[in-house]
């Protein structure tokens, strides 16, 4: 199986090396890789150009400066990574972070996994972080959710959740849809991602703010997005926070921005909320 691997990438000129060596040193070599440089103002597109000068399955787009917002601007520089390319050529789709570490048989794996199993649609590993030295497991509470920094999709099932959004949340969109059109999302625990950086560290939004437009865009309703505000809130125990990240909400709600999915994923997103919200309280 053939792999297409979109890795954005916005100053990563200390990051973007691991990852791309990383790459480069694969059991599996049947892959092409396409290096956003999304408006990077450091060293990112003089490290791009040594792995595009000596192997020719590395390629790169530059693309202007934008403002960084959480989800939107990575999917938009992947879209623009992807067209770039013919998707007959390519049998899996991968999503990448440009600061992350691969063991040497990562593709490899995410590859038999896809063979032996028809019905996959979404596979990655679990990702881990540096502490005092050591990797140790992030921390996510979802083990069984294939996050943004190592999405492989089979292409088939790509194409027909119709690729990623641009929007706050796409990486939990898109596991939802291609559930929906009766594809797996699965994790393999043994498949260890190093993450060099903590995630969301260069955000601009409150995390308050975060989680009221999270919810919004995700097309969650008023009654689920309360609950899990309600949720995040009792995390930190702070009532405050609640009231923070439903004002966010409402705030999003009133200007009625834009979302990018349709009327019918809203319901089949709210649907599969409803369903785990009364599984883990009403145990039915």
């Amino acid at each position: 199986m053939k792999f297409l691997i979109i890795i954005p990438a916005h100053n990563e000129e200390d990051n973007l090396p691991f990852t791309l060596d990383s790459l480069q040193k694969q059991s599996c070599k049947d892959f092409k890789i396409v290096v956003v440089n999304d408006g990077s103002t450091d060293k990112t597109q003089e490290v791009i150009k040594k792995y595009t000068d000596q192997d020719s399955r590395f390629k790169t787009i530059n693309l202007q400066k934008s403002l960084h917002q959480p989800g939107s601007k990575v999917v938009a520089a992947f879209k623009n990574g992807l067209q770039t390319q013919d998707l007959n050529q390519f049998d899996i789709i991968c999503k990448f972070d440009s600061d992350i570490i691969l063991s040497e048989n990562y593709l490899q794996i995410v590859a038999d996994s896809f063979v032996k199993n028809p019905d996959y649609g979404l596979v990655g590993g679990l990702l881990y972080v540096e502490k005092n030295g050591e990797w140790v497991y992030e921390g996510n509470s979802n083990k069984h959710h294939v996050r943004g920094p190592m999405k492989a999709y089979r292409k088939e099932c790509f194409l027909q959740m119709g690729g990623l959004r641009e929007t706050l949340g796409w990486d939990n969109i898109d596991a939802i849809l291609l559930k929906n059109l009766g594809w797996k999302e699965v994790v393999l625990p043994d498949l260890h991602v190093k993450l060099i950086k903590v995630k969301g560290a260069d955000y601009t939004i409150k995390p308050a703010d975060y989680y009221g437009r999270y919810f919004y865009f995700l097309g969650l309703n008023r009654f689920l997005t309360y609950v899990a505000a309600a949720k995040e809130a009792a995390k930190i125990k702070s009532p405050s926070f609640l009231f923070q990240i439903i004002s966010s909400y409402e705030k999003c709600k009133s200007q009625n921005l834009e979302l990018k999915i349709s009327k019918d994923e809203q319901i089949v997103i709210n649907q599969q909320r409803w369903n785990q919200f009364k599984k883990k309280w009403f145990k039915i």
